[in-house]
């Protein structure tokens, strides 16, 4: 995609137009943009760890999720178990469902290891409450010593909805833990005394994004009645110093995506404009959150035009949100800061590590894309950190960093890149990180810290919790180890610079680009090359494709007869637009129909004597070509059926995965392994007939090709 509508420092080259950047150019470039000295690098771990061995002695004043973290992680089946029951409540459609998903989790844990290992006693009540009531209860022996009994019959006597009850209720004890308040009143309330004693506050009203226009209008007047209430008591300190809002653009328009792109500039906009000028009117500060990185560009031009809005001129309080784990995020600085001196206003910038990772891996995965928009090691995504937080703090005139954080090495790091007097902030999470940020007040009490303070009822919690915690949970995560005394505080702060320099190849191993999803495997095949259909950049190869079938008087037949005019004539017209004739079909006759089974029936024996791998290699020979037609093929799919091109897309894949799975599953039952073909594939050209086998396919029904694919691995199994 183009680049040339935003706007460009002069000085940099923007590298925006591409979610598939290679991670070894990435990660070299990081490597050589950061300025710091060893030495520097040295005083940056001494100093993190002397702040972890603060927390650490104070570890039984640790906040109720850092002890949750620690005591159902992720690395334990009773951590995943109440992931999973989380999360899969809010999707969760009727009662019976939910009945046998809580008896499956409930059933499948060791709760009884966990009892009393915990210096929480929010955590200790939740091994035996948490799952069952709201207030802590004195237990029986029966309970201590055979808990798992105990729960299964537990389930019998009261039965499963009550016991579904009690985990909903569970999760509302949780939700208050992590939520400031259902209303934006309420939270503010309860923040009323922090307020005072200099703390800041960014609310985020929870929800996912709009699926319908109601939705939308829903989410929208919710951030009006926000901004009002943050104004009415919060205004008066300036932009930048006052309790903020983050506003999730997804939730303002259902459609929001990059092929809606003027929908997205008519429509939601506006919305979007008139937030920000509610907010610019009351004083107080709007940031822009981040999403998924398919949405990056139009967040961005979004963002652009409000910057550059005649009505928001003066004010500083418009703020974006910015993911270290992109690989584009070190441009994505630059532009900003770009953007800010070309608009004449300062733009707050809170760095976050990102929380969608999991999402966007499998996301690139199941498209087939070229590779991946993040990086695919942990400590990539904190050397991007350090490297954007430098550039960052660069710009003091343009840019007012914020650093949402729970990391003791980043504090320190950025304590160390900081001038004396530049101005900046530290971020948490409203439940997390209160340990860290205490030691930091007591020795910087000079240091604004914000807390990211979410607000909602209990449905719109799920999503966030569950987000959190698989961020939080890993293994490999700071805040997983933070207080684990097992875990001494130099393995814990190491220098990202030197993790990744001691990689021996910077991509994940583990973690091969989509296309290679499946080459390791005895018996390899090539994923499917897709499509990013929220890439501009591929909209003109659909329009030239679709031009192409548009002007081309196709005509499909079954085996040319000697008398054409004998033909039944059929026309065929796209159901779309009844109107656009896209081919004609010539009925078949009885006397087509035996020769072509003659003919297959002719070249049976020699086909059955090219052996497995002969016959597998037609297949992928075929699904090569299928792939190298993705956008003629996918055009064809839509104007025949009226398919979406997402589906169109899927279909063209599906075919090629059917042809390569079934050519490694001949070799696997009939043959022996083979390399797989290069990147680009066999170029001889594919003469079915000439093979021994004749297929035909209408040119206008392209989905039979799926048929087709099991028809010919049959035959390859000799079947």
């Amino acid at each position: 995609m183009s680049t040339d509508h935003l706007a460009e420092p002069q000085h940099f080259v923007l590298v925006l137009d591409s979610t598939s950047l290679d991670e070894h150019e990435c990660v070299s470039t990081l490597l050589d943009s950061s300025s710091l000295q060893p030495s520097q690098r040295q005083a940056i771990v001494e100093q993190a760890i002397e702040l972890v061995r603060i927390c650490r002695s104070q570890s039984h004043r640790a906040g109720t999720l850092d002890a949750f973290l620690q005591e159902f992680g992720l690395s334990n089946k009773e951590g995943i178990a109440l992931m999973c029951l989380a999360e899969a409540l809010l999707r969760v459609p009727d009662d019976v469902t939910a009945d046998r998903l809580i008896a499956e989790k409930l059933s499948s844990g060791d709760w009884g290891a966990h009892k009393g290992r915990s210096d929480s006693a929010f955590v200790n009540a939740s091994v035996w409450g948490l799952m069952l009531t709201g207030s802590i209860v004195s237990l029986d022996k029966s309970i201590t010593e055979d808990t798992g009994a105990w729960m299964r019959r537990l389930g019998s006597r009261l039965g499963e909805p009550m016991i579904r009850a009690a985990v909903l209720q569970a999760m509302k004890i949780m939700g208050g833990q992590f939520v400031l308040g259902r209303t934006i009143k309420e939270a503010m309330n309860r923040t009323n005394k922090a307020w005072k004693n200099g703390a800041r506050f960014s609310f985020d009203m929870l929800g996912e994004g709009a699926r319908t226009a109601a939705d939308a209008d829903r989410y929208f007047e919710s951030y009006q009645r926000a901004i009002d209430a943050i104004v009415e008591k919060r205004a008066g300190q300036g932009a930048i110093e006052s309790d903020s809002i983050s506003v999730k653009i997804s939730a303002l328009h259902p459609r929001y995506e990059e092929r809606q792109d003027d929908r997205v500039m008519n429509e939601l906009y506006p919305r979007l404009l008139a937030l920000a000028e509610r907010a610019k009117a009351g004083g107080i500060g709007l940031s822009i959150d981040a999403e998924e990185s398919e949405r990056l560009l139009v967040s961005m031009r979004l963002f652009e035009a409000l910057a550059k809005a005649p009505s928001l001129q003066g004010w500083h309080g418009l703020g974006f949100v910015l993911q270290a784990y992109q690989k584009r995020s070190l441009s994505v600085c630059h532009w900003l800061a770009a953007l800010a001196k070309a608009s004449g206003r300062v733009i707050p910038v809170r760095l976050v590590k990102g929380a969608y990772w999991d999402r966007e891996i499998k996301h690139a995965q199941e498209l087939g894309l070229q590779d991946y928009p993040v990086f695919t090691r942990k400590c990539h995504t904190d050397l991007s950190y350090q490297v954007c937080a430098e550039t960052l703090l660069s710009y003091p005139a343009e840019i007012y960093p914020q650093f949402a954080t729970h990391n003791a090495h980043t504090v320190a790091f950025v304590l160390e890149c900081a001038n004396k007097n530049q101005a900046f902030e530290f971020q948490r999470l409203h439940g997390m990180g209160h340990l860290l940020y205490q030691a930091l007040s007591n020795k910087r009490p000079d240091l604004p810290i914000r807390v990211y303070a979410p607000v909602g009822r209990h449905r719109d919690l799920l999503p966030y919790l569950v987000r959190r915690l698989l961020e939080n949970g890993a293994n490999s995560s700071f805040v997983n180890r933070f207080l684990n005394a097992k875990v001494p505080p130099e393995e814990l702060v190491q220098d990202p610079v030197v993790i990744t320099q001691a990689q021996a190849q910077f991509r994940h191993a583990k973690l091969p680009v989509p296309k290679d999803l499946y080459v390791c495997e005895s018996y390899p095949w090539k994923n499917a090359t897709g499509v990013d259909l929220q890439d501009r950049s591929q909209y003109p190869a659909f329009a030239e494709a679709l031009a192409r079938l548009r002007a081309k008087a196709a005509i499909s037949r079954v085996r040319a007869t000697p008398d054409e005019s004998q033909a039944l004539m059929l026309s065929v017209v796209s159901p779309a637009n009844t109107a656009l004739e896209i081919g004609q079909v010539r009925v078949a006759q009885a006397a087509d129909i035996d020769q072509a089974i003659s003919s297959a029936q002719a070249a049976q024996l020699a086909w059955d004597r090219s052996g497995a791998d002969s016959r597998a290699k037609i297949l992928e020979v075929f699904a090569d070509k299928l792939e190298a037609e993705l956008f003629d093929m996918s055009a064809l799919i839509s104007l025949e059926a009226g398919r979406t091109l997402d589906d169109a897309v899927s279909e063209v894949r599906e075919a090629v995965d059917f042809c390569r799975y079934y050519a490694s599953q001949a070799r696997r039952h009939f043959g022996a392994p083979v390399v797989l073909p290069g990147p680009t594939g066999e170029t001889n050209t594919l003469s079915w007939q000439g093979r021994g086998v004749w297929v035909c396919i209408s040119p206008w029904n392209f989905p039979l090709a799926i048929f087709v694919g099991q028809v010919v691995a049959a035959l390859v199994a000799g079947n």
